[in-house]
């Protein structure tokens, strides 16, 4: 009678409780999670930050481009043609991201996806809406600089209220999305790592 072969954790195939007891950690793939648990407000709004980091480089290369194609002097020269630019750029980088992957950079270090509410792969028109209504954020108080003729630090105290309320919104509801993402029928999802299956070998 042929003795049993002793499991190795190099198997391919491995029970479960023995890759436990092995210690030996499998790289797995994203998947989303259950669509009963939206990420936390504390995550979207850390990536929100990240992402706000680094457009700052995306700005500066748009406006740098810009201003070599225009030979622009000073920033009074076409500055509401660059302001136009530099929106058109963002968006851009927005609708491809959102489009081909549903993941910036900042979204996959934060384990984040941004879906239809059907859980589909968002269409360039929605990934359109999406950006436009993002603006939401922060146009409303700075619209109300010139308009009311406001000084700067009664804005930037608007302006941070309003933030603080659009970013309540992520706790309201059953969905828990942001105002933003209701309007334009898209929901950020959880991506969490799926652990595969493994077998016995004897």
């Amino acid at each position: 009678m042929s003795e049993p072969r002793a499991t190795s954790p190099l198997d391919t195939h491995a029970d479960p409780a023995s890759s436990a007891s092995t210690g030996s950690p499998a790289a797995a793939p994203l998947a989303p999670s259950s669509p009963s648990k939206p990420p936390s407000v504390r995550r979207r709004l850390a990536a929100l930050l990240y992402e706000a980091l680094l457009l700052f480089g995306v700005v500066f290369v748009a406006g740098y481009l810009f201003s070599t194609l225009t030979q622009q002097r000073n920033g009074l020269t076409h500055h509401n043609l660059l302001a136009a630019w530099i929106g058109l750029v963002v968006g851009l980088y927005f609708v491809w991201f959102w489009t081909h992957s549903g993941q910036t950079l900042p979204m996959k270090t934060w384990r984040l996806r941004v879906v239809a509410t059907d859980g589909a792969p968002l269409s360039a028109w929605r990934a359109i809406a999406r950006y436009l209504l993002a603006w939401l954020w922060f146009l409303p108080p700075l619209a109300l600089h010139p308009l009311l003729g406001l000084r700067l630090p009664q804005t930037l105290a608007i302006a941070g209220i309003w933030f603080v309320l659009w970013a309540a919104t992520g706790c309201l509801g059953a969905s828990r999305q942001f105002l933003h993402d209701r309007l334009a029928g898209t929901r950020l999802i959880d991506v969490t790592r799926e652990v595969p299956p493994v077998t016995v070998v004897s």
